[in-house]
């Protein structure tokens, strides 16, 4: 777990290493364009390896969850002090991400889609399921995936001739036809309901749409992702051999990835990541069990730990590595030419520089990380 984590992690820090910046530069290199698009999400509909960077951290959230809570019932501790923890974790996690999403606004930007806010509002409930049986879990699984769904097939679509641009759609976006329209850009319920909750707060200007699309209610569906990580933790606790856990993992990511595909394929529910749909929890969620069966093969099953061992450092300190990353990025990007040279970033070739830009913060954060690894300094909320 710790090794997919740091392994997710270090792929957000490193910006997809500006390989977008390359492409634009050699545009008509098939190779570029393949790594661009892996490194950049997805307009709406599909999926790229950038957009299984959110799914993957928080399916980890859940994986986690029950050693976490076997670890410290070990350690004497009772429901109650467990669950104002929890209490007390949810709100950290909300309102750290508001804090991020603020820093280059003139007050506090109250928007929750960060990644940090839809685990916090969602991890609490996330928390009392841990105590519950796993058909309950799953039962809940299913009453969020089939209700999310059924909010929005049910809202009424925009009337004809309505004007997108109004809520930042451009011209030429690739609206879903039929019935997948219920999932369309900034036109769906849960725009409707951040149009009304986030003008609640103060603001610099009244809110009227997100540019990207995200949503605060998304939170709802990835509750679904944290419980089907819980579900696969207490199932890694459990008697079954290393082998039999990784092929259950193998399989059944499979068989969420054909899934996910059918359901976006046939227009009953697009598998949008950044509105998060039930049909893109059951898509990632495939993706995540298939690489954690991978990272649990060569780990656990082969015993090949010293490759993972870099990725652990970072895996452990997961919430350093995403504040750090969001706090000091251009500090350190901009700090590295003062102390080694303006060109140093042109090491590679002029046409390689942002790639090699993205390396020396890469190499800086993990050693910061490192040096947290070391002094057994580890930044838990």
């Amino acid at each position: 777990m710790d090794a997919y984590r740091g392994f997710v992690m270090l792929l957000m820090a490193s910006d997809g290493f500006n390989f977008t910046d390359i492409f634009h530069r050699l545009p008509q290199s098939p190779l570029w364009h393949c790594l661009s698009y892996q490194t950049e999400h997805t307009e709406w509909r599909g999926c790229s390896l950038w957009d299984l960077i959110q799914p993957s951290f928080t399916f980890l959230v859940g994986v986690s969850l029950p050693f976490s809570l076997a670890k410290r019932k070990a350690g004497g501790q009772s429901f109650l002090p467990l669950m104002a923890h929890a209490a007390w974790r949810a709100l950290a996690l909300t309102f750290l991400g508001v804090f991020l999403r603020s820093l280059q606004h003139p007050q506090i930007n109250f928007t929750f889609e960060d990644t940090l806010s839809q685990i916090g509002m969602g991890y609490f409930f996330l928390f009392l399921l841990a105590w519950t049986s796993p058909r309950v879990q799953i039962a809940s699984l299913a009453i969020i995936l089939i209700g999310y769904w059924a909010a929005f097939a049910l809202y009424p679509l925009p009337p004809a001739g309505f004007d997108y641009s109004s809520v930042g759609v451009p011209p030429g976006w690739p609206h879903p036809a039929g019935f997948a329209a219920h999932w369309d850009k900034n036109t769906n319920l849960a725009a409707a309901f951040d149009h009304w909750f986030l003008n609640l707060f103060p603001r610099e200007k009244p809110f009227l749409y997100n540019d990207g699309g995200y949503l605060t209610l998304s939170f709802i569906p990835t509750l679904g992702t944290m419980i089907l990580g819980l579900l696969t933790g207490q199932f890694l606790r459990g008697s079954k051999s290393q082998f039999d856990k990784v092929k259950w993992l193998f399989l059944t990511g499979v068989g969420g990835l054909l899934l996910g595909m059918l359901l976006d394929a046939t227009g009953i529910c697009p598998s949008v990541k950044r509105i998060w749909t039930p049909s893109w929890v059951i898509f990632s969620g495939g993706w995540t069990l298939i690489l954690l069966a991978i990272f649990y093969a060569l780990i656990d099953l082969k015993g090949w730990r010293a490759w993972a061992f870099p990725l652990q450092v970072v895996g452990l300190n997961s919430i350093a590595m995403y504040c750090m990353d969001h706090l000091w990025d251009m500090s350190i990007r901009n700090a590295v030419p003062i102390f080694l040279g303006r060109n140093i970033y042109a090491i590679f070739g002029q046409t390689l520089a942002p790639a090699t830009e993205m390396l020396f913060l890469l190499i800086i954060l993990w050693g910061i990380c490192y040096w947290m690894y070391r002094r057994k300094i580890f930044l838990k909320i």
